[in-house]
């Protein structure tokens, strides 16, 4: 949601437009047509016509035979390059890779960006029940996993009550947190085990813990590191997980001061 507030008074409309119209079409999988795009953008017809057609030309949408639109091939390559811009040197996929491959679970790595807590690299284990969304840039739900809770605990408490504040506790699960009361209690304990858990409180049946890699001053420097697991392991090996985090989490810090040699 945009804050009308925080409109620049230099703001190009035509871009805002367009990017608007290219969300639209993002979010509708069976594609629109250009009536479609005007009424959900509230924009005339003939304005939607020009900026589809504009960006059509530049591969962001696609035109199918029946005339609806789709999202265009651009958006695909502008993604890989967040992503490796995410992700950091070589070294750290390579480090979140081997972990996963070691214990079958699922790793990620989070940190603010642009004040908001939001993965920024991901490797899938086997072991690890499938989350379809936890992919780098996806920013919902801090409270409710383990990443977030390990960013927002660096955080003081005026900073993370209006972060909770602006971004809400949606309740994901029975389990969720949803009182700022509660989640300070849920950090403390977390600081005091040297692991941040969540338990159910994403996902029903899946575990998460996570861990500071890099505590950095500047809080877009950040970093943490999380894991994914079926949440009858982690009752039974919270321990163990912990262990093999740090260590990893080291490694992690290792690889984000190596320098990118521009492979991978």
């Amino acid at each position: 949601m945009r804050d009308p507030l925080a409109e620049p008074s230099d703001l190009i409309r035509s871009v805002s437009r367009a990017l608007r119209v290219l969300e639209a079409v993002g979010r509708a999988p069976k594609g629109l047509t250009v009536k479609q795009v005007a009424r959900r953008c509230e924009l005339t017809v003939a304005t939607t016509y020009h900026l589809v057609r504009t960006l059509a030309y530049e591969g962001y949408v696609i035109r199918r035979e029946d005339g609806t639109y789709i999202v265009g091939l651009e958006v695909a390559d502008r993604y890989r390059e967040l992503v490796a811009a995410f992700r950091g040197p070589p070294a750290v996929g390579d480090a979140l890779r081997k972990a996963a491959v070691d214990s079958g679970y699922s790793h990620y790595l989070g940190r603010f960006v642009g004040g908001q807590v939001a993965i920024t690299a991901a490797a899938e284990g086997p072991r690890s029940p499938y989350l379809e969304e936890m992919v780098p840039g996806f920013d919902e739900g801090a409270h409710a996993t383990a990443l977030g809770k390990a960013l927002l605990a660096t955080l003081t408490p005026d900073q993370r009550f209006r972060y909770l504040r602006e971004y809400g506790m949606r309740p994901f699960t029975p389990q969720t947190l949803t009182t700022t009361e509660a989640f300070e209690s849920d950090l403390a304990a977390g600081e005091r085990r040297g692991m941040h858990l969540e338990m159910g409180q994403y996902r029903p049946g899946v575990a998460c813990a996570a861990v500071i890699v890099s505590p950095d001053r500047d809080m877009e420097r950040r970093v943490v590191l999380a894991c994914a697991l079926p949440a009858a392991e982690m009752m039974t090996s919270a321990r163990v997980v912990r262990a093999k985090l740090l260590a990893v989490a080291r490694t992690v810090s290792d690889a984000l001061g190596a320098p990118d040699n521009g492979n991978g």
